[in-house]
C-alpha cells in the first residue's frame, strides 16, 4: 500500500531572538526555510502489514509508551502478551525496496504502527490489565460525575460481558488510510478467535484510549475537565478514532500535559495554535463496529 506520509502536528519552535540580521543569519534562515519546505513535502512510502512476532517487541513497546507516557502501566508485560497472542493483530513496516541495498537493516525492521486487542476480562489478574483499569477509573473519578464512575466500574468488572482494550498505535505521520484494512483484518481475526475458542475472541465492549488535543487556551477546572473537553473541539492523533468516539456509550478526556515530555508530547501545535495533549477514554459496544467501519470507509474514499 502506497500512502503519502504527512505531518499533522508539530512541536512549536522556540521564539527567535531579536537583533540585527547578518548575512550568515540570513543564509541560516534561508536554509531553515528550505528544510521546512522539505519536511512539508509528501513522500510516498510503501507499507506492509505483518503478523506480530518476537522481533517487534521494541517497536510495539515504544508505541505503547507513547500512549501511556508516565502512567504506571507495565508496558513490557503488555507487549509480551500481545506477542504471545499473535493469532490476532498486525504490525506496519516499510516495504522492502529492491534497489536499496543499504546495510541499514534496523530501519528496514522498524515498526511504524500496530493494531491488537487485550481482553481485560480474560486477563484479569495480570499486572498490566489491572493497572490499565485502575488508571482509567482514577482518571474518571477526577473528571466525571459519580454515576459515570459507577457505570465505568460496572462495565469493567462484569465478567459476563468481556471488555477488550483496542490498541491501534502508529507514528503521527503515518496517514489514516492504513487504518481501515488494519481494523478490518483485526475484526476478522477476532471473529475467527471466537469461533475456534482462542484467547481474546469474545468482546462485548471495546475500550479505547486515544491521543487527542484541544486548544491550549481553552482551559477548564480539573474537576470539570472531562465534561468541558467533550464540548470543546477534540482533535484526534488517529483521525479514524473520531468515528469510535461518535458511537461511544461512555467517554471522557483527561490532560497528560504534565506527563508529556518534549519528545512524546511536548508543545504541540496545529496550524501554529498551541495544543494541549489529552487522552480520551471511550467504551464502544462491539455490535457497533461494522457501522464504524462503513463510516470510516466512506470517509477515506472522499
Amino acid at each position: 500500500m502506497a500512502t503519502p506520509a504527512k505531518r499533522r502536528a508539530r512541536p512549536q519552535p522556540p521564539a527567535e531572538e531579536s537583533g540585527s540580521e547578518s548575512e550568515s543569519e540570513l543564509e541560516s534562515d534561508s536554509e531553515s526555510d528550505s528544510e521546512e519546505e522539505r519536511i512539508d513535502e509528501e513522500v510516498n512510502i510503501e507499507f506492509e502489514a505483518h503478523s506480530i512476532s518476537d522481533n517487534d517487541y521494541n517497536g510495539i513497546k515504544k508505541l505503547l509508551q507513547q500512549l501511556f507516557l508516565k502512567a504506571p502501566v507495565n508496558t513490557a508485560e503488555l507487549t509480551d502478551i500481545l506477542i504471545q497472542q499473535n493469532h490476532i493483530g498486525s504490525i506496519i513496516k516499510q516495504a522492502e525496496v529492491q534497489e536499496d541495498n543499504s546495510d541499514d537493516d534496523e530501519d528496514d525492521d522498524e515498526v511504524f504502527g500496530f493494531i491488537s486487542c487485550l481482553n481485560l476480562t480474560e486477563r484479569k489478574g495480570t499486572q498490566c490489565a489491572e493497572q490499565i483499569k485502575e488508571l482509567i477509573l482514577s482518571r474518571c473519578e477526577k473528571s466525571c460525575e459519580q454515576h459515570v464512575v459507577e457505570q465505568l466500574n460496572k462495565l469493567l468488572n462484569d465478567s459476563t460481558k468481556p471488555v477488550g482494550l483496542l490498541l491501534s498505535e502508529r507514528f503521527i505521520n503515518v496517514p489514516p488510510q492504513i487504518a481501515l484494512p488494519m481494523h478490518q483484518q483485526l475484526q476478522k481475526e477476532l471473529t475467527e478467535a471466537q469461533r475456534t475458542n482462542k484467547p481474546c475472541g469474545k468482546c462485548h465492549y471495546y475500550l479505547l484510549i486515544s491521543k487527542t488535543f484541544t486548544e491550549a487556551t481553552k482551559s477548564s477546572s480539573k474537576r470539570r475537565e472531562g465534561r468541558n473537553q467533550q464540548k470543546e473541539e477534540l482533535m484526534f492523533a488517529n483521525a479514524e478514532e473520531e468515528f469510535f468516539y461518535e458511537k461511544a456509550l461512555l467517554k471522557f478526556s483527561y490532560s497528560v500535559q504534565e506527563e508529556s515530555d518534549t519528545c512524546l508530547g511536548g508543545r504541540w501545535s496545529f496550524d501554529d495554535v498551541p495544543m494541549k495533549p489529552l487522552r480520551t477514554v471511550m467504551i464502544v459496544p462491539a455490535d457497533g463496529i461494522n457501522d464504524i467501519m462503513d463510516k470510516l470507509k466512506d470517509y477515506l474514499s472522499l
